[in-house]
């Protein structure tokens, strides 16, 4: 089988990449690899088409496939809520929360992953087109086996662009170089109200493996919960995972990242996050009507959760 993802030398989704590699899929009887796919919305496309099993991507991002939440369920969270960074030049002095600091400027984001950054701006009272934001890819980013948040710092600390959204790792590593300044943290409390729930980082995969072998998807949900247990035990286990898949200087970053994320790793999707997430989408225009949240979510897996 196999497992997806859009963005590998990073935090984002690592309980996935963990389960992985440090054999609890293999422990509940389940052979998974580990596929990058970017980006997330052809992970997704993937997945449609037959070539994945599942998805660890931005839950969100499942409608790029699957319109309507059809064909699609999300059947467990890697970690609650959203959970990218605003990083801008450090010549900007920005202070921390100050979304003004855009106005004018060029951010880098990946598709799919800039809507959380439209919406939010939008919602702080940003007019993209009146303020002169241009949000767009990241230069250099489009290339198969490329990272994300590492392809942002670089770019970033070449003058390429003036400020990005991404992962954890690429916010890290753009603070510790010195180029770049924290601006938002929504996982930790930045941005406007609600857009915590704009997403969060999922695993889902297709009604027709949930019909065919439930037992399969069931072993999945339980490979990750053991996964988020086991870090939240030993956050050092992240070290195996970073050594294993990481460049060394980012495999050196990895521990103190997860140390970070643990009190986010709660398997369980709540009925409220979906509410606000369904929301955001309608707002965007990748939603049509109200959702129910047994169309979003495998509700038949969720005593798994906590389990």
């Amino acid at each position: 089988m196999k497992l997806a993802v859009p963005d590998m030398i990073s935090n984002s989704y690592f309980p996935a990449e963990a389960a992985i590699e440090l054999g609890f899929f293999r422990a509940q009887g389940l052979d998974v690899t580990l596929e990058m796919i970017f980006p997330v919305d052809k992970a997704y496309m993937a997945l449609r088409e037959g070539a994945v099993d599942f998805v660890g991507g931005s839950a969100h991002s499942a409608l790029a496939a699957f319109p309507q939440w059809r064909g699609l369920k999300l059947i467990c969270a890697q970690a609650q809520g959203m959970y990218w960074f605003l990083v801008m030049h450090s010549d900007f002095a920005v202070q921390r929360g100050n979304v003004e600091a855009v106005k004018g400027r060029r951010i880098g984001a990946a598709p799919w992953v800039d809507m959380g950054l439209r919406r939010l701006l939008i919602a702080a009272g940003i007019d993209l087109e009146r303020d002169g934001v241009t949000i767009a890819p990241v230069p250099g980013a489009a290339g198969a086996g490329v990272n994300f948040g590492l392809t942002a710092a670089k770019a970033l600390e070449e003058r390429k662009i003036d400020g990005f959204w991404a992962n954890g790792m690429g916010a890290e590593i753009a603070a510790r170089r010195g180029v770049g300044t924290i601006v938002l943290d929504v996982r930790r409390g930045d941005g406007p109200q609600g857009c915590f729930d704009y997403t969060m980082a999922s695993i889902a995969t297709t009604d027709r493996l949930i019909e065919k072998s439930p037992e399969t998807v069931a072993a999945a949900v339980r490979a990750i919960v053991e996964t988020q247990r086991a870090l939240k035990k030993n956050v050092e286990r992240a070290g195996e995972v970073g050594r294993k898949l990481f460049p060394a200087a980012e495999a050196e970053l990895i521990v103190d990242l997860i140390r970070r994320d643990l009190p986010y790793y709660d398997a369980s999707i709540p009925e409220t996050f979906v509410a606000g997430m369904n929301q955001f989408a309608r707002e965007l225009g990748i939603l049509t009507g109200e959702m129910p949240y047994e169309k979003v979510v495998a509700t038949q897996f969720r005593d798994l959760w906590k389990a």
